[in-house]
């Protein structure tokens, strides 16, 4: 999966990048800087935002291709209160790295701020599309819908304003999009693996929000048109990382445990007959799409991926319910150019000896 989160400690110190719009909450998406980004991340969280944008363009200058700086540079703009900037940066950010959501989540914001919905809903779509498992591309897609359901609701009541049902109709969309505004702010993830340009060091970026939200993704936000993809950046070779045994939860999961990190080596090894092997043959395939259409995107997204990929996961959290168990953790993605942390739960269900996937929920 190519969606980023932020680590909590990050976020916290990220949350109060906050941006309104209509009446919904917008998620501000932001990623894990490089180490040599904490300076900007410091001045955006003052509000300095001319002195982050001159350390930005610096850092940009060696390394035009950076996601991350790429990213933090549309930010930056959206605070400005520059929206035909961001949209600029957070447009051409997603033809480069088209397999990221967040920069659509991030420009499906900021088209909703300009009340264009129609364009906010397609860009939420292509995050959706892009990762099918981006929880907060659909609540924010659901809010989109609210505005443009509320808008229909008002040019019938102009047309026919003594339809009741229609009145109570607005009524209630109305409610909703008020609760789903500041007192339902939620952090939402937000992208960015940083592909340097030229030079051989991969740029970790992990998209949660900072300014987090749960409607329409942040100001900042990702969803994003679709324009012609650029040039891709020069591939950066990632040495994948061994992956990580999670260790056996206790209460005799062991074998759940063992479950999880033969999926992920399966991954990692790009063993598309073991990998597809760890599913149900009822697993609930994202938006409904067929097994056999699921099965051939993860084939083209996994083994038709060029260079090594590397998958792990930190100790799950697992619970057992009869024939039924979740696990819970932290994934490590790593491929070239590009580097996520992402939490992940995994709902297995027994098939004989085996536990197999039924359910797979990543944030």
């Amino acid at each position: 999966m190519t969606s980023i989160s932020l680590l909590q400690p990050r976020f916290r110190q990220l949350k109060t990048l906050r941006a309104l719009a209509i009446g919904l909450a917008i998620g501000f998406a932001a990623p894990v800087f490089a180490d040599n980004l904490p300076e900007v991340q410091r001045l955006i969280k003052q509000g300095q935002y001319p002195q982050a944008m001159e350390k930005v363009d610096a850092y940009l200058s060696s390394r035009p291709k950076d996601a991350q700086g790429r990213f933090l540079k549309g930010l930056i703009y959206t605070e400005m209160n520059k929206p035909a900037d961001a949209i600029a940066v957070f447009t051409k950010l997603s033809e480069d790295y088209p397999e990221l959501p967040e920069p659509y989540n991030n420009l499906a914001v900021l088209y909703a701020q300009q009340k264009q919905y129609d364009k906010a809903r397609t860009a939420l779509e292509m995050a959706i599309r892009t990762h099918p498992s981006y929880a907060i591309a659909y609540e924010n897609l659901g809010d989109v819908y609210a505005k443009l359901a509320s808008q229909a609701y008002d040019k019938a009541l102009q047309l026919d304003n003594s339809n009741s049902a229609t009145q109570n109709k607005l009524a209630l969309i109305r409610d909703l999009i008020s609760t789903s505004g500041k007192g339902n702010v939620k952090p939402q993830p937000a992208p960015v693996a940083a592909a340097p340009a030229p030079q051989p060091a991969p740029v970790a970026a992990k998209p949660t929000p900072s300014t987090t939200a749960t409607v329409v993704a942040s100001t900042a936000g990702a969803a994003a048109s679709t324009a012609a993809p650029a040039p891709a950046p020069t591939p950066v070779a990632v040495a994948p990382a061994p992956s990580k045994p999670a260790a056996a939860a206790p209460n005799g999961s062991e074998d759940v445990a063992k479950a999880v990190n033969a999926w992920a080596d399966a991954w990692s090894r790009k063993d598309m007959k073991a990998y597809l092997g760890a599913y149900a043959s009822d697993f609930d395939t994202p938006k409904g799409m067929s097994r056999k259409a699921w099965e051939q995107e993860r084939e083209q997204r996994i083994a038709g991926k060029g260079g090594k990929i590397s998958v792990s996961v930190d100790t799950p959290q697992i619970t057992i319910n009869g024939d039924k168990a979740t696990a819970k953790f932290r994934q490590h993605y790593k491929a070239t150019g590009l580097s996520s942390s992402t939490t992940k739960t995994l709902v297995f269900v027994r098939a004989g000896s085996k536990w197999l996937i039924k359910e797979e929920i990543a944030r």
